[in-house]
């Protein structure tokens, strides 16, 4: 699975960005996606999950309320749509496929940056 995220930008705090992830190889609507970040300095975080069918999604905590993950199979591709965005937003975001198990994530993206800052 080869993953592809674009979207990624300069935003003032309170702004809202839209990331996308494009799939290619096996077929996208049998595994999970999932979105993570990492500041600079620090480890790689948990963002969102969403499952093959796009019925069961979670969030962590930091972002729960403010960002909605959600897919669009026929088009092979996971969005993260980002509203309320604050400075601690700012990271590399990275998509990721958990093909072979759910939560396993095997494959992943080159990561977008994005950058909340007045």
């Amino acid at each position: 699975v080869q993953l592809v995220e674009s979207g990624g930008g300069s935003v003032q705090p309170g702004g809202s960005l839209r990331l996308s992830c494009a799939a290619s190889g096996r077929t996208f609507s049998t595994y999970g996606m999932g979105w993570f970040r990492q500041a600079p300095g620090k480890e790689r975080d948990f963002v969102a999950r969403i499952d093959w069918s796009a019925g069961y999604t979670v969030y962590s905590d930091s972002v729960k309320g403010r960002f909605i993950i959600s897919r669009d199979n026929a088009k092979k591709t996971v969005y993260l749509q980002m509203n309320s965005l604050k400075p601690e937003d700012t990271a590399v975001y990275y998509c990721a496929a958990d093909t072979s198990f759910p939560g396993n994530y095997d494959s992943w993206g080159q990561g977008t940056q994005v950058t909340v800052s007045s």
